[in-house]
């Protein structure tokens, strides 16, 4: 049972790309830009972690 006091459960945002956005708020539609540009950076640092190793291999098998 749950008290008044409690905030309602926040439910995970999916996004998928192409979705319909007519029925978002701007809010909905800020927090949305605000994760989609948080998982860009991570992907950046990812990528960026790949090349370094890739060019650290490259390094040490030259010829």
């Amino acid at each position: 049972m749950a008290f008044i006091d409690e905030p309602a459960p926040r439910k995970k945002l999916v996004h998928e790309l192409g979705q319909d956005l007519s029925a978002l708020s701007v809010h909905e539609l800020d927090e949305r830009m605000e994760q989609l540009a948080a998982e860009i950076e991570r992907l950046r640092q990812a990528r960026a972690t790949k090349q370094a190793g890739r060019a650290a291999a490259d390094a040490v098998f030259k010829f």
